[in-house]
């Protein structure tokens, strides 16, 4: 039976690379494999996806103000100030 990781690195050009690690890392990098019943290299891709795709995820402008705390951080504002027109009378021009 093909798992759907196989699948997937088959169908994809992958790379191979070399990392040296303490040996008390591999230790419980070869634990946990055989622990899930998974190969080393699958953890491996897993660690490297949730490490390197939280850094590169797709967000949107809505999505990344509300992460750095600016949705809201206007206080005593009109909650439709970003959507009402009423609102843009003389935005962006300059005095």
């Amino acid at each position: 039976m093909v798992s759907d990781t196989d699948a997937i690195m088959s169908d994809m050009a992958s790379n191979r690379i070399t990392v040296r690690v303490p040996a008390i890392l591999t230790a419980r990098l070869r634990s946990q494999s055989k622990a899930k019943g998974t190969t080393e290299s699958e953890l491996v891709r897993e660690a490297l996806e949730n490490y390197l795709g939280h850094m590169a995820q797709n967000h949107s402008a809505y999505e990344l103000a509300q992460e750095s705390g600016l949705v809201g951080a206007a206080e005593h504002a009109p909650k439709d100030l970003s959507t009402n027109r009423r609102h843009f009378k003389g935005f962006g021009q300059t005095k």
